[in-house]
């Protein structure tokens, strides 16, 4: 994480130093909840999500090590996801602090990310997407805008969708890049207008569809609205296909 100290490390390395590491969770919370109170969701929110779901996995994975194979956890590997094992795990243990470390700090990452969702569930609703002009039927490259309130200007963006499948599932990603900037004077042009403008520049998209954002949201560009209006985008596009 970018400001905090928040990691796997941290639960994994216990030994002796249990209420160091307590210390240290709630030390990288509450960076984050102040992130959080300067509207600043991410990467905070997702780091968090990633998170608690390794834990609750490390978590499962040593409780079914606990009942079935009752051996002492000699290392952990968590790239892997590989924990080997050689004699009797005990009560007291190295191991038995990591699940005690993990079982404690779950609700406090919880807690966090209750906080972070409600920040997001504030924010998409407070920004508005809207097609420009007529959609074509290809839907998967084309143009968006986004307001940058904080800077007074209106950011433009090209984006491309791509899809790729791995054993289990397909997926789309969203790639996008920066085209320009309009300062508050030209934000005055309609959005219509912006779009004819991006077509006499870029003759391989004659007829792009573009999404225009709307939004009286001041907060972080990059650490908030950004993000939101590209998971937004997304909805809107996977709707449409």
């Amino acid at each position: 994480m970018s400001r905090n100290t928040l990691n796997l490390d941290l639960f994994t390395q216990v030994q002796s130093d249990f209420e160091m590491r307590q210390y240290k969770v709630l030390a990288s919370l509450k960076t984050i909840s102040e992130d959080f109170q300067h509207n600043r969701i991410y990467p905070h929110l997702s780091d968090l999500i990633e998170l608690r779901t390794t834990l609750l996995d490390i978590k499962k994975r040593l409780e079914d090590l606990r009942n079935d194979f009752p051996k002492r956890i000699k290392n952990i590997d968590l790239v892997n996801k590989i924990i080997e094992h050689e004699v009797v795990f005990v009560d007291g243990s190295d191991l038995s602090r990591v699940e005690d470390l993990i079982e404690w700090a779950i609700p406090h990452i919880e807690a966090k990310i209750e906080e972070g969702k409600a920040l997001y569930e504030y924010v998409d609703e407070e920004i508005r997407i809207e097609e420009v002009g007529i959609l074509p039927n290809y839907l998967d490259e084309g143009y968006f805008f986004v307001p940058d309130n904080e800077e007074a200007k209106l950011l433009l963006f090209e984006y491309e969708v791509s899809i790729f499948e791995s054993a289990q599932d397909e997926y789309r990603a969203l790639k996008t890049a920066f085209l320009k900037a309009l300062h508050q004077g030209q934000v005055l042009l309609s959005p219509n207008s912006i779009k004819l403008e991006l077509i006499r520049e870029n003759q391989k998209l004659p007829n792009p569809a573009t999404y225009s954002f709307q939004t009286k949201l001041d907060f972080p560009f990059n650490e908030t609205i950004f993000p939101v209006v590209k998971r937004k985008l997304m909805q809107q596009l996977a709707e449409a296909s």
